[in-house]
């Protein structure tokens, strides 16, 4: 687990070469917004993009630490 200042546009819930993507749409609950679901098939497109974007959050993200 990591924590991150990053502003979130989407919630990624990967599995494999299985990705669900639920983007956030301002003002709206999560369960109003559309669930994307992306299959990794040929190493581009849509899948590598937005584990690319988390690769990037992940690498800036600095290690939880409970506090004592």
């Amino acid at each position: 687990m990591r924590l991150h200042d990053t502003t979130l546009y989407n919630s990624l819930f990967r599995y494999d070469d299985i990705l669900m993507v639920n983007p956030h749409i301002w003002g709206q609950p999560a369960s109003a917004n559309p669930l994307l679901h992306l299959q990794r098939l040929d190493g581009s497109g849509w899948f590598d993009h937005y584990m690319a974007s988390f690769d990037a959050v992940w690498e800036t993200a600095r290690p939880w630490a409970a506090e004592r």
